[in-house]
């Protein structure tokens, strides 16, 4: 066993679930902290690429492999491990959310589909109408849909439960829609990481852009807050040919009002951000978790003590997709893409 001080007490890395807490949805007065343990569990395939995670209203845990071109479910304490090979060769499974079907739907990076797997494991494949338009994040919808964005189309799309595709073209040329988010207020929010901007579309597929303060500040992941605002993450350094000037968290409230609080560390960049169990927003930056209070405080901690350097926190989540609190669960969930595991962050009650 492994620990490193911080300011909560002792980060303690562990193999497996037999120290931890069961996991719970949280309920609407449950009031949570950290305790500060990490839970690892390694895949037994080397290279899986682990890169999102989605939470079943089981418990059950769904993740993408981007590398090892599954999808992989497991239970809460690491058993039951089942991976679904893709049909088609190098589709690179990026994010996945569950649907209002009750059934889990992800994207295929370069294989330019969506995808839809059952909990039997049943996968059905919807090929995009626009060629090579490397589909990213995606969401649920107030109206039930899947909603996607198309990094290289420079479109957001729509896929209904039967698996009938709608394309909407951003007004912002090449924006480079990356992420997206469910909004309090029903319609889905997008960022464009080119453009500077964060993107509003409602269910009807009219859009609404937001400038940010600064150019190339490349707004990156984006989910709703407790606050009901957006809050995203601004990446820092090179990625997908274009360099920028981020490593901040902004907020952008529903009439379009941002705010960006600087990250204290320098190195690398943000990932991934999230609504921890303590409702408190989270973010992935390599080796470390960061979170962010209401007035923009920021503290990080080591995470993947085993992995050391290795260790590259991704796909953060707590288990809903849409406005939350609605459903969260006690335990701050992440892939470490390097180190080939899946983990989380334990919490419990607050004293």
């Amino acid at each position: 066993m492994l620990s490193r001080s911080w300011w909560l007490g002792t980060i303690v890395t562990i193999a497996g679930a037999g120290n931890a807490a069961e996991q719970h949805w949280v309920g609407a007065n449950e009031r949570l902290q950290t305790d500060g343990k990490v839970v690892e569990f390694p895949l037994p395939s080397p290279g899986s690429g682990p890169t999102t995670i989605a939470l079943a209203p089981d418990g059950t845990l769904w993740f993408t492999e981007s590398s090892g071109n599954r999808i992989g479910r497991m239970n809460p304490d690491g058993s039951g491990l089942v991976e679904h090979a893709l049909p088609n060769p190098d589709s690179s499974p990026r994010i996945i959310a569950l649907g209002a079907d009750g059934n889990m739907w992800f994207s295929e990076h370069t294989g330019n589909r969506m995808g839809r797997i059952t909990p039997r494991g049943e996968i059905a494949e919807f090929p995009i109408p626009t060629p090579n338009s490397q589909p990213r994040a995606i969401a649920l919808g107030a109206d039930g849909n899947i909603w996607f964005g198309m990094f290289a189309g420079g479109k957001i799309g729509r896929v209904t439960p039967a698996g009938v595709i709608t394309e909407f073209a951003i007004p912002t040329p090449g924006s480079g829609p990356r992420a997206l988010a469910a909004g309090s207020d029903g319609n889905i929010w997008f960022s464009e990481y080119r453009a500077s901007k964060i993107g509003r579309i409602t269910p009807a597929g009219a859009i609404t852009e937001f400038p940010l303060p600064r150019p190339n500040s490349g707004p990156g992941d984006i989910t709703t807050g407790a606050d009901g605002s957006l809050w995203f993450v601004e990446l820092a350094g090179g990625a997908d040919g274009q360099q920028t000037d981020g490593n901040r968290v902004g907020r952008c409230t529903l009439d379009g009002k941002i705010t960006e609080f600087q990250i204290p560390s320098a190195g690398g960049s943000p990932t991934n951000i999230a609504v921890g169990p303590d409702r408190n927003i989270w973010y992935t930056k390599g080796a470390a978790l960061g979170r962010v209070m209401a007035d923009g405080t920021i503290v990080e901690f080591p995470i993947g003590a085993g992995a050391g350097a290795r260790a590259r926190g991704v796909g953060l989540t707590a288990g809903s997709d849409r406005q939350p609190p609605a459903r969260l669960a006690n335990r701050l969930w992440f892939a470490d893409g390097a180190g080939n595991k899946v983990s989380y962050l334990s919490f419990e009650a607050a004293r």
